[in-house]
């Protein structure tokens, strides 16, 4: 163990701070920085950007467990497939070539930025609520939640096979490139299975965590077996990236509450535009 990645942790707070407060996946930020601005590899920027994201997802996970907005049944249906196509990707990282890694993290942060660039708004989250309570009333739908303040939610998941299929290729980009299961999973269950939003939010946290786990243990692994410099590398960042990331999970509802979450979707959605062009222009120059 080193100090050497110590200016990690400032780092991992502010970014962990954004991404709790915008609800995208934080090894979105991690990869390409530990790609762009430390110059590590793409296969160890991308296992490590899944390694510290498992970290501030699961303080996420546990304030959604205390606030009982977790649809459990749909979530496991979810990882029944995201986990078994987060693993094939992440063994589909040692056999693809880096400059190929690099170009599908590029187009994935465009991607990713296209996501936020046509987010609903607070008036549409409104709307899509207020259609769900209108076709279910309390009591009424396949599935009803008691919140921890005592509100009962009701509903009927749509399109459940389109989901399993989208999400599943989410996870096969995140167990490649750390990123995309989140933006998938958000589009469904917001716009295609109709979930309520506060209820969407609180199980995609819950699918991404528990994928993202099973990603970064495969990574981890074969960061042991291939040996050299990679194993210690990892831990050496995740020394300082892990308690900063916990830190800002903590931060992170706080800036929710006093930013307007458009203002800040707008802004990452254009950062990560500029990040994914750049990277692209990167490999177009290799």
């Amino acid at each position: 163990m080193t100090l050497q990645f110590w200016y990690m942790l400032p780092v991992s707070i502010g970014v962990a701070t954004v991404a709790m407060a915008s609800g995208v996946e934080g090894a979105t930020f991690f990869a390409p920085i530990f790609l762009l601005l430390l110059g590590l590899p793409a296969e160890v920027a991308i296992g490590i950007g899944l390694v510290t994201e498992v970290f501030g997802f699961a303080s996420g996970v546990t304030a959604y467990v205390r606030r009982k907005l977790i649809d459990y049944g749909l979530a496991g249906s979810l990882l029944m497939v995201t986990v078994p196509a987060a693993v094939i990707g992440s063994f589909l990282t040692g056999v693809v070539r880096t400059e190929a890694l690099e170009a599908v993290l590029g187009m994935g942060l465009i991607a990713v930025a296209l996501t936020f660039l046509r987010a609903p708004d607070h008036e549409e989250l409104e709307r899509l609520d207020q259609g769900v309570e209108a076709d279910f009333g309390a009591g009424v739908g396949e599935t009803s939640l008691v919140t921890a303040e005592g509100e009962e939610i009701s509903y009927t998941v749509c399109n459940r096979t389109e989901g399993q299929l989208l999400a599943g290729l989410g996870a096969l980009f995140m167990g490649m490139v750390s990123t995309g299961l989140g933006e998938l999973n958000g589009y469904f269950l917001l716009r295609r299975c109709r979930v309520p939003s506060r209820v969407a939010v609180g199980t995609g946290v819950v699918v991404v965590a528990v994928t993202a786990l099973s990603a970064a243990t495969i990574h981890l692994w074969r960061f042991s077996q291939i040996g050299g410099g990679a194993f210690p590398t990892v831990l050496n960042v995740c020394l300082f990236t892990v308690p900063g990331v916990i830190v800002g999970g903590q931060l992170g509802p706080i800036v929710a509450s006093r930013l307007p979450q458009e203002t800040l979707e707008r802004t990452l959605g254009v950062v990560f535009a500029l990040v994914g062009m750049l990277m692209l222009w990167r490999v177009a120059q290799a």
